[in-house]
Protein backbone atom coordinates (compact mmCIF):
# COMPACT_ATOMS: atom_id res chain seq x y z
CA UNK A 1 0.00 0.00 0.00
CA UNK A 2 1.45 3.35 -1.06
CA UNK A 3 -0.15 6.16 0.96
CA UNK A 4 -1.59 8.85 -1.29
CA UNK A 5 -1.54 12.46 -0.19
CA UNK A 6 -2.62 13.81 -3.59
CA UNK A 7 -5.34 16.38 -4.09
CA UNK A 8 -8.58 15.49 -5.82
CA UNK A 9 -9.37 19.00 -7.10
CA UNK A 10 -7.36 20.34 -10.03
CA UNK A 11 -5.36 23.59 -9.91
CA UNK A 12 -6.44 26.42 -12.22
CA UNK A 13 -4.34 27.34 -15.25
CA UNK A 14 -2.52 30.67 -14.99
CA UNK A 15 -0.41 32.91 -17.23
CA UNK A 16 2.58 34.22 -15.28
CA UNK A 17 4.75 36.83 -17.04
CA UNK A 18 6.29 38.12 -13.82
CA UNK A 19 9.55 37.18 -12.13
CA UNK A 20 7.88 35.57 -9.09
CA UNK A 21 6.44 32.14 -8.37
CA UNK A 22 2.71 31.43 -8.68
CA UNK A 23 1.00 30.71 -5.36
CA UNK A 24 -1.47 27.81 -5.33
CA UNK A 25 -3.78 27.16 -2.41
CA UNK A 26 -3.59 23.84 -0.57
CA UNK A 27 -6.37 21.39 -1.44
CA UNK A 28 -5.11 18.08 -0.03
CA UNK A 29 -7.30 17.06 2.93
CA UNK A 30 -4.34 15.74 4.94
CA UNK A 31 -2.78 19.22 5.00
CA UNK A 32 -5.98 21.31 5.03
CA UNK A 33 -7.60 19.75 8.10
CA UNK A 34 -6.39 21.42 11.28
CA UNK A 35 -4.11 23.76 9.32
CA UNK A 36 -5.17 26.93 11.17
CA UNK A 37 -2.71 26.21 13.99
CA UNK A 38 0.13 26.77 11.50
CA UNK A 39 -1.10 30.28 10.57
CA UNK A 40 1.91 32.12 11.92
CA UNK A 41 1.61 35.81 12.78
CA UNK A 42 -2.18 35.84 12.97
CA UNK A 43 -4.38 36.13 16.02
CA UNK A 44 -5.95 38.84 18.12
CA UNK A 45 -6.41 41.24 15.22
CA UNK A 46 -9.35 40.90 12.84
CA UNK A 47 -7.63 42.38 9.79
CA UNK A 48 -4.11 42.36 8.38
CA UNK A 49 -4.01 44.98 5.65
CA UNK A 50 -1.04 44.75 3.31
CA UNK A 51 -0.74 47.67 0.86
CA UNK A 52 2.22 46.40 -1.22
CA UNK A 53 3.47 44.20 1.63
CA UNK A 54 4.19 40.62 0.50
CA UNK A 55 3.90 38.67 3.73
CA UNK A 56 6.08 35.52 3.89
CA UNK A 57 4.50 32.21 4.88
CA UNK A 58 6.82 30.25 7.15
CA UNK A 59 4.97 27.05 6.25
CA UNK A 60 3.59 26.41 2.75
CA UNK A 61 2.42 22.80 2.78
CA UNK A 62 2.62 22.45 -1.00
CA UNK A 63 6.40 22.32 -0.68
CA UNK A 64 5.83 18.76 0.54
CA UNK A 65 5.27 16.69 -2.60
CA UNK A 66 6.18 19.54 -4.96
CA UNK A 67 7.33 19.22 -8.56
CA UNK A 68 11.05 18.24 -8.63
CA UNK A 69 13.50 21.10 -9.19
CA UNK A 70 16.48 19.39 -10.81
CA UNK A 71 17.50 20.18 -14.38
CA UNK A 72 18.13 17.68 -17.16
CA UNK A 73 21.23 17.24 -19.33
CA UNK A 74 20.90 17.68 -23.10
CA UNK A 75 18.26 15.27 -24.34
CA UNK A 76 16.05 14.34 -27.27
CA UNK A 77 13.19 13.11 -25.08
CA UNK A 78 12.56 13.08 -21.34
CA UNK A 79 10.07 11.54 -18.92
CA UNK A 80 10.05 13.98 -15.99
CA UNK A 81 8.05 13.23 -12.81
CA UNK A 82 5.06 15.51 -12.22
CA UNK A 83 5.51 15.47 -8.44
CA UNK A 84 7.51 14.11 -5.54
CA UNK A 85 6.15 11.03 -3.81
CA UNK A 86 5.50 11.33 -0.09
CA UNK A 87 6.85 8.18 1.55
CA UNK A 88 5.33 8.95 4.94
CA UNK A 89 3.81 11.88 6.77
CA UNK A 90 2.33 12.42 10.21
CA UNK A 91 0.41 15.31 11.70
CA UNK A 92 -0.54 16.10 15.27
CA UNK A 93 -2.68 19.11 16.18
CA UNK A 94 -4.68 19.88 19.26
CA UNK A 95 -5.34 21.94 22.36
CA UNK A 96 -3.88 21.24 25.80
CA UNK A 97 -5.24 22.54 29.11
CA UNK A 98 -7.55 24.90 27.25
CA UNK A 99 -4.90 27.48 26.37
CA UNK A 100 -2.03 25.62 24.66
CA UNK A 101 -2.34 25.10 20.88
CA UNK A 102 0.19 22.65 19.47
CA UNK A 103 0.84 21.27 16.02
CA UNK A 104 3.54 19.38 14.17
CA UNK A 105 3.94 17.85 10.72
CA UNK A 106 6.70 15.40 9.89
CA UNK A 107 7.19 14.20 6.32
CA UNK A 108 9.75 12.41 4.17
CA UNK A 109 9.68 12.42 0.37
CA UNK A 110 11.50 9.97 -1.81
CA UNK A 111 14.36 10.52 -4.20
CA UNK A 112 12.99 11.16 -7.70
CA UNK A 113 14.57 10.31 -11.04
CA UNK A 114 13.86 11.41 -14.61
CA UNK A 115 14.52 9.25 -17.63
CA UNK A 116 15.78 10.79 -20.83
CA UNK A 117 17.03 9.77 -24.25
CA UNK A 118 20.00 11.29 -26.04
CA UNK A 119 21.65 10.16 -29.29
CA UNK A 120 19.78 6.88 -29.19
CA UNK A 121 20.78 5.95 -25.61
CA UNK A 122 18.60 6.03 -22.50
CA UNK A 123 19.73 7.53 -19.20
CA UNK A 124 18.41 8.20 -15.71
CA UNK A 125 19.29 11.18 -13.54
CA UNK A 126 18.32 12.36 -10.07
CA UNK A 127 16.04 15.43 -10.13
CA UNK A 128 14.92 15.59 -6.47
CA UNK A 129 16.81 14.33 -3.40
CA UNK A 130 15.45 12.40 -0.45
CA UNK A 131 14.00 15.11 1.80
CA UNK A 132 12.89 15.44 5.41
CA UNK A 133 10.50 18.25 6.37
CA UNK A 134 9.61 19.09 9.96
CA UNK A 135 7.23 21.82 11.14
CA UNK A 136 6.71 22.63 14.81
CA UNK A 137 4.15 25.10 16.16
CA UNK A 138 3.19 26.07 19.72
CA UNK A 139 0.95 28.91 20.87
CA UNK A 140 -0.19 29.77 24.41
CA UNK A 141 -2.95 32.17 25.38
CA UNK A 142 -2.85 34.11 28.66
CA UNK A 143 -5.44 35.93 30.74
CA UNK A 144 -8.43 34.39 28.95
CA UNK A 145 -7.16 35.34 25.51
CA UNK A 146 -6.02 38.89 26.24
CA UNK A 147 -2.45 37.96 25.37
CA UNK A 148 -0.75 35.21 23.41
CA UNK A 149 2.78 34.10 22.63
CA UNK A 150 3.81 31.44 20.17
CA UNK A 151 6.63 30.14 18.05
CA UNK A 152 7.11 28.26 14.81
CA UNK A 153 10.11 26.35 13.54
CA UNK A 154 10.70 24.55 10.25
CA UNK A 155 13.50 22.19 9.28
CA UNK A 156 14.23 20.97 5.76
CA UNK A 157 17.13 18.59 5.19
CA UNK A 158 18.09 16.87 1.93
CA UNK A 159 20.32 13.90 1.10
CA UNK A 160 21.83 13.91 -2.40
CA UNK A 161 23.31 11.14 -4.51
CA UNK A 162 24.10 13.25 -7.58
CA UNK A 163 26.65 16.01 -6.95
CA UNK A 164 25.24 17.92 -9.92
CA UNK A 165 21.98 18.37 -8.03
CA UNK A 166 23.77 19.92 -5.04
CA UNK A 167 24.43 23.05 -7.12
CA UNK A 168 20.72 23.39 -7.98
CA UNK A 169 18.88 22.77 -4.68
CA UNK A 170 19.54 23.89 -1.10
CA UNK A 171 21.05 21.28 1.19
CA UNK A 172 19.06 22.56 4.15
CA UNK A 173 16.67 25.27 5.21
CA UNK A 174 15.81 26.39 8.76
CA UNK A 175 13.42 29.02 10.07
CA UNK A 176 12.32 30.21 13.50
CA UNK A 177 9.72 32.76 14.46
CA UNK A 178 7.94 34.27 17.47
CA UNK A 179 4.46 35.75 17.28
CA UNK A 180 1.80 37.02 19.63
CA UNK A 181 -0.75 39.64 20.49
CA UNK A 182 -1.93 41.75 23.38
CA UNK A 183 -5.20 43.63 23.73
CA UNK A 184 -4.61 47.14 25.00
CA UNK A 185 -7.93 47.74 26.77
CA UNK A 186 -10.52 45.73 28.68
CA UNK A 187 -13.11 45.89 25.87
CA UNK A 188 -10.65 44.40 23.34
CA UNK A 189 -11.11 47.37 21.04
CA UNK A 190 -7.39 48.03 20.60
CA UNK A 191 -4.90 45.26 19.88
CA UNK A 192 -1.18 45.04 19.22
CA UNK A 193 -0.04 42.01 17.25
CA UNK A 194 3.12 41.03 15.44
CA UNK A 195 5.87 38.57 14.68
CA UNK A 196 9.63 38.33 14.24
CA UNK A 197 11.51 35.61 12.40
CA UNK A 198 14.84 34.44 11.07
CA UNK A 199 15.97 32.09 8.31
CA UNK A 200 19.14 30.19 7.44
CA UNK A 201 19.78 28.14 4.30
CA UNK A 202 22.81 26.04 3.40
CA UNK A 203 24.24 24.61 0.19
CA UNK A 204 27.22 24.59 -2.10
CA UNK A 205 28.77 27.91 -3.07
CA UNK A 206 27.32 27.47 -6.58
CA UNK A 207 23.83 26.98 -5.17
CA UNK A 208 23.99 29.87 -2.68
CA UNK A 209 25.29 32.13 -5.46
CA UNK A 210 22.27 31.16 -7.53
CA UNK A 211 19.94 31.93 -4.61
CA UNK A 212 21.51 35.37 -4.16
CA UNK A 213 20.86 36.09 -7.83
CA UNK A 214 17.28 34.79 -8.05
CA UNK A 215 14.16 36.96 -8.18
CA UNK A 216 13.64 36.91 -4.41
CA UNK A 217 16.96 38.67 -3.77
CA UNK A 218 18.70 40.15 -6.87
CA UNK A 219 21.99 40.64 -5.03
CA UNK A 220 23.70 41.19 -8.42
CA UNK A 221 22.08 44.59 -8.94
CA UNK A 222 24.99 46.78 -10.17
CA UNK A 223 23.85 49.89 -8.28
CA UNK A 224 23.08 48.17 -4.96
CA UNK A 225 24.84 49.86 -2.05
CA UNK A 226 24.48 47.61 0.97
CA UNK A 227 24.84 44.11 -0.46
CA UNK A 228 26.32 42.13 -3.35
CA UNK A 229 26.87 38.57 -4.50
CA UNK A 230 29.32 36.56 -2.37
CA UNK A 231 30.30 33.69 -4.67
CA UNK A 232 32.20 31.92 -1.88
CA UNK A 233 29.29 31.76 0.58
CA UNK A 234 27.78 28.37 1.43
CA UNK A 235 24.94 29.76 3.54
CA UNK A 236 22.55 32.70 3.59
CA UNK A 237 20.73 34.17 6.59
CA UNK A 238 18.17 36.87 7.14
CA UNK A 239 15.48 38.27 9.41
CA UNK A 240 11.99 39.72 9.09
CA UNK A 241 9.26 41.24 11.25
CA UNK A 242 5.77 42.72 11.06
CA UNK A 243 3.77 44.65 13.69
CA UNK A 244 0.17 45.93 13.72
CA UNK A 245 -1.91 48.22 15.91
CA UNK A 246 -5.63 47.89 15.24
CA UNK A 247 -8.71 49.63 16.55
CA UNK A 248 -11.40 47.10 15.66
CA UNK A 249 -14.51 47.75 17.75
CA UNK A 250 -17.02 50.53 17.37
CA UNK A 251 -17.90 52.55 14.30
CA UNK A 252 -14.44 54.03 13.92
CA UNK A 253 -11.71 51.56 12.93
CA UNK A 254 -8.00 51.92 12.35
CA UNK A 255 -5.19 49.74 11.05
CA UNK A 256 -1.50 50.63 11.09
CA UNK A 257 1.47 48.41 10.37
CA UNK A 258 5.22 48.34 9.95
CA UNK A 259 7.27 45.49 8.55
CA UNK A 260 10.60 44.64 7.00
CA UNK A 261 12.28 41.70 5.29
CA UNK A 262 16.08 41.78 5.15
CA UNK A 263 17.82 41.10 1.81
CA UNK A 264 19.03 37.65 2.93
CA UNK A 265 15.76 36.36 4.36
CA UNK A 266 14.48 33.22 2.59
CA UNK A 267 11.85 30.74 3.80
CA UNK A 268 11.14 28.97 0.51
CA UNK A 269 12.39 25.54 1.55
CA UNK A 270 9.33 24.96 3.74
CA UNK A 271 7.49 28.25 3.22
CA UNK A 272 6.61 30.78 0.54
CA UNK A 273 7.72 34.32 -0.18
CA UNK A 274 7.86 36.53 -3.25
CA UNK A 275 10.69 38.88 -2.40
CA UNK A 276 13.05 40.08 0.29
CA UNK A 277 14.70 43.51 0.74
CA UNK A 278 11.61 45.50 1.64
CA UNK A 279 10.52 47.96 4.30
CA UNK A 280 6.81 48.70 4.42
CA UNK A 281 4.50 50.90 6.48
CA UNK A 282 0.92 52.05 6.22
CA UNK A 283 -1.73 53.86 8.21
CA UNK A 284 -5.39 53.40 7.46
CA UNK A 285 -8.68 54.34 9.08
CA UNK A 286 -12.36 54.40 8.34
CA UNK A 287 -15.88 54.57 9.66
CA UNK A 288 -18.85 52.28 9.23
CA UNK A 289 -22.49 53.09 9.75
CA UNK A 290 -24.44 50.05 10.95
CA UNK A 291 -27.84 51.61 11.66
CA UNK A 292 -30.15 51.27 8.62
CA UNK A 293 -31.48 54.43 6.97
CA UNK A 294 -33.97 55.07 4.19
CA UNK A 295 -31.16 54.45 1.68
CA UNK A 296 -28.85 51.74 3.02
CA UNK A 297 -28.48 49.02 5.63
CA UNK A 298 -24.72 49.36 5.99
CA UNK A 299 -22.09 51.83 4.80
CA UNK A 300 -18.32 51.81 5.18
CA UNK A 301 -15.79 54.41 4.04
CA UNK A 302 -12.06 54.42 4.63
CA UNK A 303 -8.64 55.32 3.33
CA UNK A 304 -4.95 54.68 3.82
CA UNK A 305 -1.47 55.95 3.07
CA UNK A 306 1.36 53.49 2.40
CA UNK A 307 5.02 53.42 1.45
CA UNK A 308 7.54 50.78 0.40
CA UNK A 309 11.31 51.09 0.27
CA UNK A 310 14.34 48.82 0.13
CA UNK A 311 17.37 48.59 2.41
CA UNK A 312 19.26 51.05 0.16
CA UNK A 313 16.63 53.70 0.89
CA UNK A 314 15.02 53.66 -2.56
CA UNK A 315 11.28 54.32 -2.38
CA UNK A 316 9.77 51.50 -4.45
CA UNK A 317 6.10 52.25 -3.95
CA UNK A 318 3.83 54.86 -2.43
CA UNK A 319 0.16 55.53 -2.60
CA UNK A 320 -3.04 56.95 -1.28
CA UNK A 321 -5.95 54.54 -1.17
CA UNK A 322 -9.70 54.93 -0.70
CA UNK A 323 -12.19 52.12 -0.24
CA UNK A 324 -15.87 51.85 0.45
CA UNK A 325 -18.79 49.45 0.51
CA UNK A 326 -22.54 49.73 0.90
CA UNK A 327 -25.45 47.36 1.37
CA UNK A 328 -28.75 48.67 0.06
CA UNK A 329 -32.21 48.04 1.48
CA UNK A 330 -32.84 45.25 -1.04
CA UNK A 331 -29.67 43.46 0.17
CA UNK A 332 -27.73 44.28 -2.98
CA UNK A 333 -24.21 45.46 -2.19
CA UNK A 334 -21.51 47.47 -3.90
CA UNK A 335 -17.82 47.96 -3.17
CA UNK A 336 -15.15 50.18 -4.71
CA UNK A 337 -11.46 51.06 -4.47
CA UNK A 338 -9.55 54.11 -5.70
CA UNK A 339 -5.78 54.51 -5.55
CA UNK A 340 -3.10 56.89 -6.77
CA UNK A 341 0.58 55.93 -6.91
CA UNK A 342 3.15 58.72 -7.43
CA UNK A 343 6.40 58.21 -9.32
CA UNK A 344 8.87 56.01 -7.44
CA UNK A 345 11.93 53.82 -8.11
CA UNK A 346 11.72 50.20 -9.31
CA UNK A 347 14.42 47.75 -8.21
CA UNK A 348 12.82 44.82 -10.04
CA UNK A 349 11.93 45.89 -13.58
CA UNK A 350 15.37 44.96 -14.96
CA UNK A 351 15.34 41.64 -13.05
CA UNK A 352 18.68 42.00 -11.34
CA UNK A 353 19.86 45.00 -13.33
CA UNK A 354 19.98 48.70 -12.43
CA UNK A 355 17.20 50.76 -10.93
CA UNK A 356 14.59 52.36 -13.15
CA UNK A 357 11.98 55.02 -12.62
CA UNK A 358 8.47 53.80 -11.84
CA UNK A 359 5.86 56.06 -13.51
CA UNK A 360 2.91 57.36 -11.55
CA UNK A 361 -0.48 55.75 -12.07
CA UNK A 362 -3.97 55.26 -10.69
CA UNK A 363 -6.40 52.39 -10.34
CA UNK A 364 -10.16 52.02 -9.94
CA UNK A 365 -12.21 48.93 -9.14
CA UNK A 366 -15.93 48.37 -8.64
CA UNK A 367 -18.05 45.34 -7.79
CA UNK A 368 -21.83 44.94 -7.48
CA UNK A 369 -23.63 41.86 -6.15
CA UNK A 370 -27.28 40.92 -5.82
CA UNK A 371 -29.01 39.50 -2.73
CA UNK A 372 -26.96 36.49 -1.57
CA UNK A 373 -30.02 34.95 0.12
CA UNK A 374 -31.74 34.29 -3.20
CA UNK A 375 -31.59 31.16 -5.36
CA UNK A 376 -30.03 33.22 -8.15
CA UNK A 377 -27.13 35.52 -7.23
CA UNK A 378 -25.46 37.74 -9.83
CA UNK A 379 -22.28 39.76 -9.46
CA UNK A 380 -20.29 41.99 -11.78
CA UNK A 381 -16.91 43.64 -11.32
CA UNK A 382 -14.50 45.87 -13.20
CA UNK A 383 -10.92 47.01 -12.69
CA UNK A 384 -8.63 49.40 -14.51
CA UNK A 385 -5.08 50.66 -14.01
CA UNK A 386 -3.54 53.55 -15.96
CA UNK A 387 0.11 54.58 -16.03
CA UNK A 388 2.62 56.13 -18.44
CA UNK A 389 1.89 54.29 -21.68
CA UNK A 390 0.46 51.28 -19.83
CA UNK A 391 -3.07 50.35 -18.93
CA UNK A 392 -4.97 47.32 -17.73
CA UNK A 393 -8.64 46.50 -17.85
CA UNK A 394 -10.49 43.51 -16.44
CA UNK A 395 -14.21 42.84 -16.28
CA UNK A 396 -16.17 39.81 -15.24
CA UNK A 397 -19.40 38.49 -13.87
CA UNK A 398 -20.50 35.68 -11.62
CA UNK A 399 -23.71 33.71 -11.56
CA UNK A 400 -24.72 31.36 -8.75
CA UNK A 401 -27.87 29.32 -9.29
CA UNK A 402 -29.61 26.92 -6.91
CA UNK A 403 -32.34 25.15 -8.92
CA UNK A 404 -33.10 22.94 -5.91
CA UNK A 405 -31.86 22.99 -2.34
CA UNK A 406 -29.19 20.31 -2.87
CA UNK A 407 -27.78 21.55 -6.21
CA UNK A 408 -25.73 24.69 -6.86
CA UNK A 409 -24.25 25.89 -10.15
CA UNK A 410 -21.78 28.75 -10.57
CA UNK A 411 -20.44 30.39 -13.72
CA UNK A 412 -17.74 33.11 -13.58
CA UNK A 413 -16.49 34.37 -16.97
CA UNK A 414 -13.98 37.22 -17.29
CA UNK A 415 -12.01 39.18 -19.86
CA UNK A 416 -8.82 41.16 -19.33
CA UNK A 417 -6.77 43.44 -21.55
CA UNK A 418 -3.26 44.52 -20.67
CA UNK A 419 -1.17 47.05 -22.58
CA UNK A 420 2.30 47.06 -21.05
CA UNK A 421 4.66 49.83 -22.13
CA UNK A 422 7.83 48.08 -20.90
CA UNK A 423 7.40 44.31 -20.68
CA UNK A 424 10.60 42.46 -19.83
CA UNK A 425 12.14 40.43 -22.68
CA UNK A 426 15.82 39.66 -22.04
CA UNK A 427 19.26 41.09 -21.24
CA UNK A 428 22.70 40.74 -22.80
CA UNK A 429 26.19 41.64 -21.64
CA UNK A 430 27.82 44.38 -23.74
CA UNK A 431 30.84 46.43 -22.69
CA UNK A 432 29.58 49.35 -24.78
CA UNK A 433 26.39 49.70 -22.73
CA UNK A 434 28.15 52.09 -20.34
CA UNK A 435 24.95 53.82 -19.18
CA UNK A 436 23.51 50.54 -17.90
CA UNK A 437 26.64 49.03 -16.29
CA UNK A 438 27.81 46.96 -19.27
CA UNK A 439 24.58 45.12 -19.99
CA UNK A 440 21.62 45.81 -22.27
CA UNK A 441 18.15 45.38 -20.80
CA UNK A 442 15.58 44.70 -23.50
CA UNK A 443 11.86 45.43 -23.21
CA UNK A 444 8.91 45.66 -25.56
CA UNK A 445 5.40 46.97 -25.68
CA UNK A 446 2.93 44.13 -25.26
CA UNK A 447 -0.78 43.71 -25.83
CA UNK A 448 -2.28 40.81 -23.92
CA UNK A 449 -5.84 39.52 -24.20
CA UNK A 450 -7.14 36.90 -21.79
CA UNK A 451 -10.55 35.30 -21.56
CA UNK A 452 -11.54 32.55 -19.18
CA UNK A 453 -14.21 31.18 -16.91
CA UNK A 454 -14.78 29.00 -13.89
CA UNK A 455 -17.75 26.62 -14.06
CA UNK A 456 -18.73 24.56 -11.03
CA UNK A 457 -21.53 22.15 -10.12
CA UNK A 458 -22.14 20.83 -6.59
CA UNK A 459 -24.76 18.12 -6.19
CA UNK A 460 -25.44 16.70 -2.72
CA UNK A 461 -27.41 13.47 -3.08
CA UNK A 462 -27.50 12.90 0.67
CA UNK A 463 -25.29 13.86 3.64
CA UNK A 464 -22.85 11.04 2.75
CA UNK A 465 -22.80 11.16 -1.08
CA UNK A 466 -21.99 14.17 -3.28
CA UNK A 467 -20.73 15.03 -6.77
CA UNK A 468 -18.58 18.01 -7.73
CA UNK A 469 -17.79 19.09 -11.31
CA UNK A 470 -15.33 21.85 -12.20
CA UNK A 471 -14.32 23.17 -15.65
CA UNK A 472 -11.92 26.02 -16.43
CA UNK A 473 -11.32 27.20 -20.02
CA UNK A 474 -8.56 29.80 -20.51
CA UNK A 475 -7.22 31.52 -23.63
CA UNK A 476 -4.48 34.16 -23.49
CA UNK A 477 -2.33 35.80 -26.16
CA UNK A 478 0.55 38.24 -25.97
CA UNK A 479 1.73 40.36 -28.91
CA UNK A 480 5.19 41.93 -28.44
CA UNK A 481 6.26 44.87 -30.59
CA UNK A 482 8.35 48.06 -30.50
CA UNK A 483 11.39 46.36 -28.93
CA UNK A 484 13.67 48.69 -27.01
CA UNK A 485 16.38 48.88 -24.38
CA UNK A 486 16.83 50.95 -21.24
CA UNK A 487 18.81 54.07 -22.14
CA UNK A 488 20.23 54.84 -18.74
CA UNK A 489 19.97 53.59 -15.16
CA UNK A 490 17.43 55.15 -12.77
CA UNK A 491 15.32 56.38 -15.70
CA UNK A 492 12.27 55.34 -17.69
CA UNK A 493 13.89 56.32 -21.00
CA UNK A 494 14.28 53.77 -23.78
CA UNK A 495 16.07 53.42 -27.11
CA UNK A 496 13.48 51.98 -29.49
CA UNK A 497 15.20 49.62 -31.92
CA UNK A 498 14.94 50.99 -35.44
CA UNK A 499 15.30 54.57 -34.25
CA UNK A 500 18.25 56.87 -33.39
CA UNK A 501 20.69 54.89 -35.56
CA UNK A 502 19.72 51.45 -34.24
CA UNK A 503 18.24 48.65 -36.35
CA UNK A 504 15.80 45.81 -35.84
CA UNK A 505 15.32 42.75 -38.06
CA UNK A 506 11.75 41.44 -37.80
CA UNK A 507 12.63 38.23 -39.63
CA UNK A 508 15.00 36.85 -37.02
CA UNK A 509 14.22 39.17 -34.08
CA UNK A 510 17.72 40.63 -33.79
CA UNK A 511 18.69 44.21 -32.99
CA UNK A 512 21.81 46.31 -33.45
CA UNK A 513 21.77 49.10 -30.85
CA UNK A 514 24.19 51.40 -32.73
CA UNK A 515 23.94 50.31 -36.37
CA UNK A 516 27.45 50.39 -37.80
CA UNK A 517 28.97 51.07 -34.38
CA UNK A 518 30.98 48.61 -32.25
CA UNK A 519 28.07 47.24 -30.20
CA UNK A 520 27.19 43.62 -30.86
CA UNK A 521 23.96 42.11 -32.13
CA UNK A 522 21.23 41.53 -29.55
CA UNK A 523 19.24 38.35 -30.15
CA UNK A 524 15.78 39.11 -28.84
CA UNK A 525 13.88 36.02 -29.96
CA UNK A 526 10.15 35.89 -30.54
CA UNK A 527 8.34 36.18 -27.19
CA UNK A 528 4.83 36.22 -28.73
CA UNK A 529 2.55 33.60 -27.23
CA UNK A 530 -0.88 32.12 -27.62
CA UNK A 531 -1.79 29.77 -24.79
CA UNK A 532 -4.99 27.78 -24.59
CA UNK A 533 -6.07 25.48 -21.78
CA UNK A 534 -9.10 23.48 -20.74
CA UNK A 535 -9.04 21.83 -17.33
CA UNK A 536 -11.78 19.95 -15.58
CA UNK A 537 -12.44 17.28 -13.03
CA UNK A 538 -15.30 15.33 -11.53
CA UNK A 539 -15.20 14.10 -7.94
CA UNK A 540 -17.71 11.66 -6.48
CA UNK A 541 -17.38 11.61 -2.68
CA UNK A 542 -18.91 8.79 -0.61
CA UNK A 543 -18.59 8.67 3.17
CA UNK A 544 -19.10 4.92 3.49
CA UNK A 545 -18.48 5.01 7.26
CA UNK A 546 -18.43 7.97 9.66
CA UNK A 547 -15.12 9.75 9.00
CA UNK A 548 -14.11 7.28 6.25
CA UNK A 549 -14.36 8.53 2.67
CA UNK A 550 -14.07 7.02 -0.80
CA UNK A 551 -13.31 9.32 -3.76
CA UNK A 552 -13.78 8.56 -7.46
CA UNK A 553 -11.94 11.20 -9.48
CA UNK A 554 -11.76 11.91 -13.21
CA UNK A 555 -9.46 14.72 -14.37
CA UNK A 556 -9.07 15.88 -17.96
CA UNK A 557 -6.64 18.50 -19.25
CA UNK A 558 -5.82 19.73 -22.72
CA UNK A 559 -3.65 22.65 -23.79
CA UNK A 560 -1.93 24.22 -26.78
CA UNK A 561 0.88 26.74 -27.17
CA UNK A 562 1.88 28.75 -30.25
CA UNK A 563 4.47 31.48 -30.82
CA UNK A 564 1.96 33.97 -32.14
CA UNK A 565 0.32 36.98 -30.53
CA UNK A 566 -2.99 37.14 -32.38
CA UNK A 567 -6.14 36.75 -30.30
CA UNK A 568 -8.97 35.15 -32.26
CA UNK A 569 -11.40 33.56 -29.84
CA UNK A 570 -13.25 31.26 -32.23
CA UNK A 571 -10.09 30.02 -33.96
CA UNK A 572 -8.23 29.65 -30.66
CA UNK A 573 -11.07 27.72 -29.03
CA UNK A 574 -11.49 25.37 -32.01
CA UNK A 575 -7.77 24.63 -32.01
CA UNK A 576 -7.94 23.89 -28.28
CA UNK A 577 -10.78 21.42 -28.77
CA UNK A 578 -8.77 19.67 -31.50
CA UNK A 579 -6.01 18.80 -29.01
CA UNK A 580 -5.88 15.31 -27.56
CA UNK A 581 -6.73 15.39 -23.86
CA UNK A 582 -4.89 13.79 -20.96
CA UNK A 583 -7.27 11.77 -18.79
CA UNK A 584 -6.50 10.63 -15.26
CA UNK A 585 -8.77 8.31 -13.30
CA UNK A 586 -8.12 7.88 -9.60
CA UNK A 587 -9.74 6.12 -6.68
CA UNK A 588 -8.77 7.33 -3.23
CA UNK A 589 -10.01 6.11 0.12
CA UNK A 590 -9.47 7.04 3.73
CA UNK A 591 -10.34 5.04 6.82
CA UNK A 592 -10.96 6.61 10.20
CA UNK A 593 -9.59 4.70 13.19
CA UNK A 594 -11.55 5.48 16.36
CA UNK A 595 -9.11 5.51 19.29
Amino acid sequence: INPDFGQVEIDPAVINLSDVETFYSEKRPFFVEGSSIFNFGQGGARSYWGFNWSNPDFFYSRRIGKVPEGSLPDNDYADYPAGTHILAASKLTGKLNGNWNVGTIQAVTRREYAEYQYNGSRFETEVEPFTYSGIFRVQKEFDEGFQSLGFISTITQRAFKDDRLRSEINSGGYTFGLDGWSFLDSSKSWVFTGWVGASHITGTSERITEVQRNSRHYFQRPDAKNFGVDSSANSLSGYAMRFYINKQKGNFFMNTAFGLISPGFDVNDAGFMWRADQINAHAGAGYHWTDPTDFYRYLELGGALFSNSDFDGNVNGQGIFHFGSIEFLNYYNMGWNLAYNPETISNRRTRGGPLTSNPSGYQVSLNINSDSRKDIVIGVYGYTYQSDGSRSLEAGTSLEFKPVSNVSISFSPFYSYNLENAQWVTSKEDQYAVNTFGRRYVFAEMKQHTVGAGIRLNWIFNPRLSLQLYVQPLISSGDYYSFKELKRASSYDFLVYGQEGSTFNKDDYTADPDGSGPAGIVEVGNPDFNFKSLRGNAVLRWEYLPGSVLYFVWTQTRSDYEEMGQFQFSKNFNRLMDQKPDNIFMIKFTYWFSM
